[in-house]
């Protein structure tokens, strides 16, 4: 890959449930170029939080590494944090609760710019040409955080995170919380971001439709582990993962915050007690007697994609999947 800059390798993050651990990732593998959007999706619960979270420090990691820009990533402690990766920022899917209510917006996006050891005023002074940049007034410094609308709030996170100039962005559902309207101009402002600052960006997403517009490839990722990798249009065009072509063909849910994947029997499993072999499997609907057993190993296929999934050794044609339209 030219110019990457975030490299994610054989990443797993535990947490702990009562007496169990639960592996909410386990076992990933990614890679972030400059200039790029790599989508990443999967049904609510497979872990794309957990490891967006991992990829900036937020989450510890229990094993793999990630690096930026060929430096591994330590978590974020109490302490200051290594100048390296003040350029590895997140933008998070709550508008509302991402802000501190009781200082003003100017405040909040200057601190960065000053931790980097730029004057308080030069700091104000960047956060009001930033805050013209997505699209907001320049005197929205002196403004809090209430005075906004979720959409314009979320305008501003993005101008916070542009703040310390940013080499790679996780944006973890940074739309969801927005309207229709909304959530088409966000999008298509990190999409002119990302092209004019030749950063990263991580878009995790439950909208389909927006990820395929916006995204140069797409990581499909179930139940803690990735399925399926590669550039967008021969993801949807020809998926390789018997998930992938389920996602497909997904529906909305009634509460518009997730979708479901049809023609697939039950529910993703409870990451505590994963099933063994191929972690799909018990849902698969070409699942074979070794998929129970077997974990199926990253192959690469000739157009680029990679795909974890016993069928491609097989030689079978997931393409011809009869799934509903």
């Amino acid at each position: 890959m030219k110019d990457l800059i975030l490299d994610v390798k054989d990443l797993a993050v535990e947490y702990t449930r009562g007496d169990l651990k639960v592996r909410a990732v386990a076992g990933v593998d990614l890679q972030l170029g400059a200039g790029e959007i790599l989508g990443l999706v999967g049904e609510s619960g497979c872990g794309k939080s957990t490891l967006g979270k991992a990829a900036v420090g937020i989450l510890d990691r229990a094993e793999g590494d990630v690096t930026f820009d060929g430096k591994s990533v330590a978590k974020i402690g109490r302490g200051k944090r290594d100048p390296h990766f003040l350029s590895l920022q997140m933008i998070f899917q709550d508008p509302y609760g991402s802000l501190n209510p009781r200082r003003k917006i100017g405040e909040q996006i200057a601190d960065g710019p000053v931790i980097q050891g730029m004057s308080r005023s030069d700091a104000i002074e960047k956060a009001k040409s930033l805050l013209e940049r997505v699209g907001l007034p320049a005197n929205a410094v002196d403004r809090f955080p209430h005075q906004f609308s979720g959409g314009q709030r979320q305008r501003i996170a993005i101008a916070r995170a542009l703040a310390i100039n940013p080499r790679v962005i996780v944006a973890d559902e940074p739309i969801s919380a927005l309207d229709t309207s909304s959530q088409a101009a966000v999008a298509n402002l990190l999409v002119n971001l990302v092209e004019e600052f030749q950063m990263g960006m991580i878009f995790i997403s439950h909208d389909l439709s927006i990820v395929r517009r916006i995204s140069d490839r797409v990581a499909v990722m179930y139940l803690g582990k990735i399925v399926e990798t590669g550039r967008t249009e021969e993801i949807w065009n020809s998926p390789s993962h018997p998930y992938t072509k389920a996602l497909m063909s997904a529906i909305p849910h009634a509460d518009g915050k997730a979708f479901m994947p049809l023609d697939l029997p039950g529910d993703v499993p409870n990451p505590a007690y994963p099933p063994s072999g191929c972690r799909f499997h018990p849902r698969c609907p070409m699942a074979m007697a070794s998929c129970a057993t077997e974990v199926p190993k990253q192959i690469a296929l000739a157009d680029g994609r990679k795909v974890s999934c016993v069928l491609q050794s097989e030689g079978a044609a997931v393409k011809t999947l009869n799934f509903a339209k």
